[in-house]
């Protein structure tokens, strides 16, 4: 052994000796490693590893043959953690950590013994795809918290990720950053070059960075970290290795500014003509360092008109459809604003309440459906909006929004949207190095009403709360909680109005809640507590109460669906998470949820199981299963201001599977089926999708959605005096049947230049018939609930809807960028009867006249 390291040393030193002399530039795949301890000195003690000032700057050209890498300390203890966690590499894979006054620098050397098998493919900036990989996770605060990541394959695509609450992804952050790529016979290189201006750090002369390098072999999904990521702990940052070294940087000068101007054409309806105006408009973004920590956003005129359209829906259910955002400016860094209850399996879901929800801002003008016309605009113009966001060394954090939005006057002048301004604020004190904090929010919206909108809009509405975090136990627990009020003001139409919505429903009949047709402001609280395992071991849970005073109000700025409620629930999950005879990873889920109102009136109760397992060959198989109200529950939503009325007993199913992501084309398929009201309802679903690679630059993906289903008790209108025991609250049978097809398609020409396109074709058609109205509503016999009604024929409704989003994006400059973006909308909706007919629908959706937008828009990044 000793001679073969006598052997190894002297052929290394001889080729680094043969290099300098004749100045030959040589590949790093063989070197020796200079002297670098990374390993930790005890167990408790993370890696360490060791970033080296350099007078001369590598050349950013994906190759480790420039002399500035050679002498950069060595950090190679990877490890791979998933399937086989600790298992030996066959994957070598090193990295080297340089830098200077401006930037950092990081080399990664993939080995791989098969280079020719390496998965390269293109694809637009921060967009996935089923390639190699190289994950570098900076906590630059060393808060084991936050953190930065910067991600490109061996084509040189880039992706970027602010990570906040220790493992949430805020994909927005876009940072300006380069990074060089090669595939040679070795394996790959990666070779970074990142501004010190595009990440946070504290402003001690000695830093101390958390480090977490991930690889992904596509071809055979092993993952490969340094430190070893252990899957059964709670989050990631808080497990990097420790980078130390760098000292003695100068404050970089954070200033960008991104002007931009854009033009578009779009259809108008005029009288009975379409025509198409045109509108230019001059704007720009604003990002400034106010110190190392501190960064104020700025966007004066946005236009999110590259942003792709939401999903079609035809929402018949009493509540709000909730839409994830999708606008940059409201993406990035949305995490600080965040106060809310978890939902779903143990984490949080979309549709969650929160008192803040950025859809609000630009909103669809609100009393557009009473004052306006086919010519009102579907949003509302954002005049200006400024973020002023930081964390510093001791652990606060703050967040503050403020943006404006203009007045939207529609024919005549009536006003369909006042000029509003919103406003949050968000801190939060982190102690015990992110083992818990306190955090507290308040949120305002402004209006300045006139006499068309004061009797339909409140003029303001405010809430304000306190939170609170703490991990417990080795780090796998946690305990959280919070408290909230709100207070809504205006006319006293306008607040009745409040009451009777179909957040509050004071109205009711049997809710035991006062309606004050008099009041001019409406007042509530919201508090929460949960508590949960999310690490250590084969199993998780998370068990959480809830209660919403019947007038708490955030929807202002907010999301709520109802107030007057009190919700628990529990999860339980079983995880492998260590490969078997036939599985790489499975999950088992258990969850038990049940709600009532604040006086006790139990809504709704059921339990669900739902499993997860990927097989060796990486596809996926999933199954669960829902049982809803076995006990007597009541809805006090179903009657929209009605008494409470008995739910019915019902189960539901959906499975699916997910195919191999590593082949040419990938076919998903999901389905599921429900039952309820005795059999008189019932539904059935199907979900088919397949994801196809041409080649390494074109991409595809085509779903479709088809479903069929009778709903017994469809809510049709409730006539007669409102409150009064004539009040006829009125339900039919709805036969329904909906499609929808979802396509997508990906051309990169280069990571900087790509052409993408979203098209969605939506019908849906329903037949309503058996027409009854509210009996006995608390019954437990159905036909005592429903007794008939003789309202005549009840109808039916034909809704046609089609979006597609057509955008060519030329990043021609780093941080500057060129957009051609051709958007497209039909929709109609008849309230007729209609079966659904596969030939008629989809093509009376396309003889639909369109409407276009078309849109050029040039950005430009200035960093002075």
């Amino acid at each position: 052994m000793r001679r073969q390291f006598r052997v190894f040393v002297c052929a290394a030193v001889t080729a680094t000796a043969a290099a300098s002399a004749v100045g030959a530039q040589q590949s790093l795949a063989g070197a020796t490693p200079p002297a670098s301890r990374t390993r930790a000195t005890s167990p408790a003690e993370p890696l360490r590893g060791t970033a080296m000032r350099t007078a001369t700057a590598p050349v950013i050209d994906g190759k480790d043959t420039d002399a500035a890498w050679r002498d950069a300390p060595l950090i190679s203890d990877f490890l791979e953690y998933e399937p086989n966690p600790g298992a030996d590499l066959r994957f070598k894979t090193e990295l080297r950590v340089l830098y200077d006054d401006r930037y950092l620098y990081v080399l990664g050397r993939m080995h791989d013994p098969a280079p020719d098998s390496i998965i390269s493919l293109l694809s637009r900036r921060d967009t996935r795809t089923e390639s190699e990989q190289l994950k570098l996770v900076i906590d630059s605060y060393h808060d084991g918290r936050t953190a930065y990541q910067f991600i490109t394959n061996p084509a040189g695509v880039k992706r970027d990720f602010y990570v906040y609450n220790d493992q949430i992804e805020d994909p927005s952050w876009d940072a300006v950053w380069d990074v060089g790529t090669s595939i040679d016979e070795h394996g790959w290189v990666a070779e970074f070059r990142i501004p010190f201006s595009q990440i946070r750090f504290n402003g001690e002369k000695e830093k101390t960075f958390g480090l977490l390098a991930v690889r992904d072999v596509a071809r055979t999904r092993q993952r490969i970290s340094w430190p070893l990521y252990q899957r059964n702990r709670q989050g990631y940052v808080s497990q990097a290795g420790v980078l130390v070294g760098i000292s003695d940087i100068p404050e970089p000068r954070r200033m960008e500014f991104t002007p931009y101007l854009v033009g578009k054409t779009f259809s108008r309806l005029s009288g009975n003509k379409w025509g198409m105006p045109s509108d230019k408009t001059i704007g720009g973004d604003a990002k400034i360092g106010l110190a190392s920590n501190l960064t104020l956003d700025a966007t004066m005129n946005p236009d999110f008109g590259q942003v792709e359209a939401d999903p079609a829906v035809l929402n018949l259910s009493a509540f709000e459809q909730f839409y994830s955002e999708r606008r940059p400016f409201f993406i990035e860094g949305a995490g600080i604003y965040q106060f809310g209850p978890n939902c779903g399996d143990g984490g949080d879901d979309a549709g969650c309440p929160s008192l803040f929800y950025s859809r609000r801002i630009g909103r669809a003008p609100q009393l557009a459906g009473r004052y306006g016309d086919a010519s009102s605009p579907t949003a509302t113009r954002i005049l200006g909006a400024t973020k002023l966001s930081g964390r510093f060394a001791n652990g606060l954090s703050i967040g503050v929004m403020d943006a404006m939005t203009e007045g939207v006057s529609g024919p005549g002048g009536k006003t369909l949207e006042p000029r509003t301004n919103y406003g949050v604020a968000r801190v939060r004190q982190e102690f015990g190095r992110g083992q818990g904090d306190i955090g507290a929010v308040f949120t305002a919206t402004d209006r300045s009403l006139d006499s068309w909108s004061e009797p339909y809009l409140r003029s303001s509405a405010y809430t304000g709360g306190i939170d609170g975090r703490r991990r417990l136990w080795s780090n796998n627990y946690e305990l959280r909680g919070f408290v909230a009020v709100s207070r809504v003001a205006g006319s006293a139409a306008a607040i009745a109005s409040t009451q009777r919505s179909s957040v509050h429903q004071y109205q009711r009949p049997d809710a035991g809640l006062r309606y004050d047709p008099n009041r001019t402001s409406l007042t509530g609280d919201w508090e929460a507590v949960s508590f949960s395992k999310f690490g250590g071991g084969m199993t998780r849970f998370s068990v959480n109460y809830d209660r919403t005073s019947p007038g708490f109000e955030m929807n202002d700025v907010g999301f709520q669906s109802r107030a007057d409620q009190q919700n628990a629930s529990a999860w339980y999950q079983v995880a492998w998470q260590r490969p078997g005879p036939w599985y790489r990873m499975g999950f088992l889920n258990f969850n038990h949820y049940r709600g009532w109102t604040t006086n006790g009136l139990p809504v709704y109760s059921g339990g669900n199981v739902n499993g997860h397992v990927q097989f060796k060959n990486t596809m996926w198989a999933h199954l669960g299963i829902n049982l809803n109200n076995i006990e007597a529950t009541y809805d006090d939503r179903r009657a929209r201001g009605g008494p409470a009325v008995r739910n019915s007993p019902s189960m539901n199913f959906w499975a699916g599977v997910d195919g191999d992501q590593r082949k040419w084309y990938t076919p998903n398929v999901f389905f599921g089926g429900a039952r309820g009201d005795a059999g008189r309802s019932h539904h059935v679903w199907v979900n088919p999708s397949v994801n196809m690679r041409a080649s390494s630059r074109f991409s595809a993906e085509l779903g479709m959605n088809l479903s069929k289903g009778t709903d017994a008790t469809q809510w049709r209108g409730n006539y007669g005096v409102i409150g009064s025991d004539t009040t006829h609250y009125t339900f039919a049978k709805l036969k329904q049947t909906t499609l929808g097809v979802t396509t997508r398609l990906n051309l990169t020409a280069t990571p900087e230049l790509t052409l993408q396109f979203y098209a969605q074709p939506f019908v849906t058609t329903g037949t309503y018939s058996d027409w009854k109205q509210l009996g006995r509503s608390r019954a437990a016999s159905f036909t005592e609930r429903y007794v008939p009604y003789n309202g005549g024929d009840p109808g039916g409704f034909n809704f046609r809807q089609f979006r597609s989003n057509t955008v060519l994006r030329w990043e021609y400059m780093p941080g500057s960028a060129l957009f051609l973006v051709w958007q497209q909308g039909r929709e109609a909706y008849d309230a007729v009867a209609t079966n659904f007919d596969f030939g008629r629908d989809p093509r009376d959706l396309f003889g639909l006249h369109p409407q276009n937008t078309f849109l050029v828009k040039l950005s430009y990044w200035l960093n002075p």
